[in-house]
């Protein structure tokens, strides 16, 4: 087995890294239950240290009902049964370590689960308990409290639910999300501290960083007013007093020398800075990438964008593809609309699959490519497509909140496939899977696409282990025909992207380092194809 490229030892190794995102129930299923788990993380280990990858972030693992895939939390300090245990957890922190890779887990500030111990000490106690202080607890507007506390829209997007529900006794709790997901008073300080111990106590467990779910969202004004009178600023969003509650934990993760990520959605560039200011995150996700369509202007603009508002803060910029909860590459690069925006998801959508994956291809060696971190959906590797699930396994509230219009998340988290002849694709032994495998899935099996050179998994392999050419110096620009991105760093490497319409001339070049598919007869790049070129 080859060795893989690690970041060096040092503090900053988070500023260039290759970060792979699993999503635990769906990895690999270890004792044959039909659920991914950590055994099954542990046996494929050494897998993710042959693709190269730097650090594994987790989706949550913890003890959870799963009305939303692990993101209503019951307990930050147990491992849900479904996949292992705490000191399972332990191990696999410690041996991925042993492998040169880093750990980072899912914290979720804004919301708990509706089984966390507070909230069901709060629906117990009563209104105007110390308990329901914990939670936005409110009494409803109308003659008999019957009518929500405000208008304020659920954060599902096409939703139509309601962010409030009334308890029997005549309380309404706010819930951004589903009504299991009951938000947090973050204005008290026994939230702020409670979220400080979590943070050390996997910190303590060796983990190195800590993506934070939904980070903008967990301040809310106390007034509640309705979005309707337009209040300024925005009653939960991007607050100023989140600053203060990024800021102790920054100190926190300075104690181990942690790094963060947040989930930071945001179209203000300088609003968003503000979290990577060097005593708050380290780094946070770029959406404005993930989202962009298959367009050169568009997605150079991406870049330049992205670069722009990182640069005065100083923090690295992130790239991704795909995750969780978008549709896969594959899928959506193959579709007339290649752009992403949860809005417009739909049964039925038209795909070109060929297509997809040829851009799929090109847009890996994009990313990696790119000065920053580079985080990796699992699945990407082997070029999985968004699967169509059907409508009675559908699993995601995003779904049924929808009212059955949106499609869902879960056509990305279908379980891997691993060996080709195996039961499940070799996902497990036993029991069907938590969600329906597509017809032809184990064509994408990984002992198939280790074995072909011309696969989407060697061609990450790959590119992973060439990133390093790159350098960690600056992005230049070069000059290019209509539909062609090309630029160098600072070692001398260049990446040149053709999505123009005609085959494309490499710039002067000594080595081809890789290419995400044939050059054409002539030795241009074809259409829909990126390259790597040695100075």
């Amino acid at each position: 087995m080859g060795q893989p490229t690690h970041a060096t030892e040092d503090r900053d190794w988070w500023r260039s890294a290759v970060i792979y995102q699993v999503y635990v129930r769906s990895f690999a299923d270890g004792d044959g239950d039909g659920a991914g788990d950590l055994a099954g993380v542990r046996a494929r280990l050494p897998y993710l240290a042959e693709l190269g990858v730097d650090a594994l972030w987790f989706t949550p693992w913890y003890l959870s009902p799963l009305k939303d895939g692990g993101y209503d939390v019951a307990d930050y300090r147990t491992i849900d049964p479904a996949f292992g245990t705490l000191a399972e957890a332990e191990k696999l922190i410690a041996e991925a370590r042993e492998l040169g890779i880093r750990t980072l887990v899912d914290i979720v500030p804004n919301h708990v689960s509706d089984q966390h111990p507070w909230f069901r000490a709060a629906r117990a106690a009563g209104p105007g308990s110390p308990e329901r202080d914990l939670f936005h607890f409110r009494p409803g507007r109308g003659a008999h409290g019957e009518l929500p506390p405000n208008d304020w829209p659920s954060q599902f997007a096409g939703s139509t639910e309601p962010v409030w529900t009334r308890l029997p006794d005549g309380d309404w709790y706010l819930h951004l999300f589903t009504p299991e997901q009951p938000d947090l008073n973050w204005a008290h300080p026994a939230v702020r501290q409670e979220h400080e111990d979590i943070l050390r106590f996997w910190f303590e467990r060796g983990v190195a960083g800590v993506r934070i779910d939904s980070a903008a969202l967990l301040a809310k004004d106390p007034a509640l007013p309705d979005l309707a009178t337009r209040p300024e600023p925005h009653p939960f969003v991007d607050r100023d007093e989140l600053h203060a509650v990024y800021r102790s934990w920054r100190r926190v993760a300075d104690e181990y020398d942690g790094v963060f990520v947040g989930e930071v959605w945001l179209p203000d560039a300088e609003r968003f800075a503000r979290y990577l200011r060097p005593d708050e995150l380290h780094t946070a996700f770029n959406f404005s990438f993930l989202t962009c369509p298959w367009d050169a202007g568009r997605l150079r603009t991406a870049v330049d964008t992205t670069l722009a508002e990182h640069a005065p803060v100083g923090a690295p910029a992130t790239w991704v593809l795909c995750n969780h909860d978008v549709t896969r590459t594959v899928t959506r690069y193959g579709r007339e609309d290649t752009a992403f925006d949860f809005a417009t998801k739909a049964f039925g959508t038209p795909t070109d699959l060929a297509l997809g994956t040829r851009r799929a291809r090109a847009a890996a060696l994009l990313s990696l490519a790119l000065p920053g971190t580079v985080y990796v959906y699992q699945g990407e590797e082997l070029g999985l497509p968004e699967a169509e699930i059907p409508p009675g396994r559908i699993q995601d509230p995003m779904h049924f909140r929808s009212g059955g219009a949106d499609p869902g998340r879960d056509g990305c988290r279908v379980p891997l496939p691993w060996v080709a002849d195996a039961p499940y694709a070799g996902f497990g032994s036993r029991e069907e899977p938590w969600l329906p495998q597509p017809a032809g899935w184990a064509t994408y099996a990984v002992d198939r696409q280790q074995r072909d050179p011309d696969s989407m998994l060697t061609l990450y392999r790959r590119a992973v282990a060439a990133r390093p050419a790159f350098g960690d110096g600056p992005l230049t620009w070069l000059p290019a025909p209509e539909g062609v991105l090309a630029f160098s760093r600072a070692q001398g490497a260049t990446c040149v992207v053709n999505l123009g319409a005609a085959p494309a001339v490499l710039p002067a070049h000594s080595r081809l380092l890789l290419t995400s598919g044939p050059l054409d007869e002539t030795g241009r790049l074809p259409q829909d194809t990126a390259a790597w070129l040695l100075a």
